[in-house]
């Protein structure tokens, strides 16, 4: 049996239409209305003090990875791709919000990982269009129904991110919503410096209203389609929480959780902003699969857990003291 596959009983609901229904909670991936992997918290943490003074609205990365394929999108009711994506990334990922935070993390018909690299632009912008409209109606269900003008974040990963883009630029960037935002995370995706009107990078570890974003690879590394890229990416270097290029020392570093989620590995990563880039030497953890690589897309939340945990924190007080955003 799969590691997923004992999950499957918990997992057995069908969408009478094969589109989403949000005012169904088996609809969401994460919900503060009944436990899911994102009230996780690892051993480490758990007497750290909590509580829930802000919503984070989490948009999960790519878990269509199959070969087989049922369609250029996952089907919403897919038994066993909800409960990878739930013990995969919501689990670690989406957890490290929930310090200080309830987490929305919406299920949506995500698009299969090759639309990425596909040659048929038209047939990957309907993928992207599909996975797009399903964020778009939970995030209004979320407003309209859980919201009640609390502070917002908004959260994401690789695909998530890429979707997140136009969520912040539809709902965020220049509108009254943007009164409401503590700040974005949208890592693991280029987010080019002129892509919004009014919202810019943070600056530093309070800013509020504001956008951090990062791309890991190993120092020296820059890959092809990133030398491709017409602008030089957002860079946030998440040791400093700047977009400045001086090196931050491993000693800054609060802790990476890889797959043994109740282990926090200290002091493991240093990092530089690096034309549109995050570089890091090599990781000192021991028996990763990251030590053979020099792009670490995986661990762009996990190798900085504890310090964006942290850094979450630091941002939602700021925004209750009421500094300049």
């Amino acid at each position: 049996m799969s590691r997923f596959a004992q999950y499957r009983s918990f997992y057995q609901f069908r969408s009478p239409n094969g589109q989403p229904d949000y005012s169904d909670l088996n609809y969401w991936a994460s919900h503060p209305w009944k436990w899911d992997p994102a009230d996780s918290i690892p051993a480490p943490l758990r007497a750290e003090k909590r509580d829930t003074a802000a919503d984070v609205f989490f948009l999960h990365p790519t878990t269509y990875t199959s070969g087989s394929m049922d369609g250029q999108n996952a089907r919403i009711d897919h038994d066993l791709l909800n409960a990878k994506t739930d013990y995969s990334t919501i689990l670690y990922q989406a957890s490290a919000f929930n310090q200080r935070a309830r987490i929305f993390a919406p299920r949506y018909r995500q698009a299969h990982v090759s639309t990425f690299f596909m040659k048929d632009s038209l047939k990957a912008g309907e993928a992207f269009d599909l996975a797009y409209r399903d964020i778009k109606s939970s995030f209004e269900y979320y407003l309209q129904h859980w919201n009640r003008g609390r502070p917002i974040i908004i959260a994401a990963h690789s695909q998530g991110s890429y979707l997140a883009k136009r969520l912040l630029r539809e709902y965020f960037d220049g509108k009254k919503l943007q009164q409401q935002l503590v700040a974005a995370y949208v890592i693991g995706w280029a987010l080019p410096p002129d892509y919004f009107s009014r919202m810019k990078a943070c600056a530093d570890s309070v800013q509020t209203a504001c956008l951090c974003s990062w791309r890991s690879f190993k120092k020296g590394y820059i890959p092809y389609y990133v030398r491709w890229e017409k602008a030089t990416a957002v860079v946030t270097n998440p040791l400093t929480w700047k977009t400045t290029e001086e090196s931050a020392p491993r000693t800054l570093h609060r802790g990476s959780v890889l797959r043994d989620f109740n282990k926090l590995h200290l002091h493991a990563v240093d990092a530089q902003a690096h034309k549109g880039v995050l570089w890091m030497a090599r990781p000192r953890f021991p028996g990763s699969f990251l030590l053979l690589s020099r792009n670490y897309h995986i661990g762009d939340i996990n190798l900085f857990y504890v310090n964006l945990r942290h850094n979450v924190a630091q941002r939602i007080s700021a925004y209750y003291q009421g500094k300049p955003r």
